[in-house]
């Protein structure tokens, strides 16, 4: 089963220090890569100064439970720009004021648009599915 959690609009910055800021709605994420953990998306309550922009767009958030060719985890997928989209596993769901951390993982998992879910009322479909490089 797929269920979409939560959706809205992301963007993705980077800092002048080269650290990733992940803005979804009016939730901030640095995007952080630990030597000998991975990437991992941190609470922040500060504001970040842009230096460059990364990425704007539409993200969804999936729970996924007992689908044959998807990981049962929560999903994040953003649009990435003309129709596609990135997939991320969130191993411990996101973020939050008493989970401050959590792993973020890229996957060539994708759900929204992609024709194989087309039937799936929780899934956009005026997309196409493609995945990309993790930003």
């Amino acid at each position: 089963m797929i269920t979409r959690v939560k959706s809205g609009r992301y963007k993705l910055i980077e800092t002048k220090k080269n650290t990733k800021i992940l803005y979804l709605d009016n939730h901030t994420y640095a995007w952080v890569e630990p030597i000998h953990i991975g990437e991992m998306l941190v609470v922040s309550h500060k504001v970040h100064v842009t230096d460059c922009v990364l990425s704007v767009g539409d993200y969804c958030v999936y729970d996924v439970d007992d689908e044959p060719t998807l990981s049962d985890q929560l999903h994040l997928e953003l649009n990435v720009g003309d129709g596609a989209w990135q997939g991320y596993l969130l191993l411990s769901g996101l973020p939050d004021s008493r989970h401050k951390r959590a792993r973020i993982i890229p996957t060539q998992e994708v759900i929204s648009g992609n024709p194989r879910f087309k039937n799936r009322r929780d899934v956009p479909h005026n997309v196409r599915a493609a995945s990309v490089s993790a930003p």
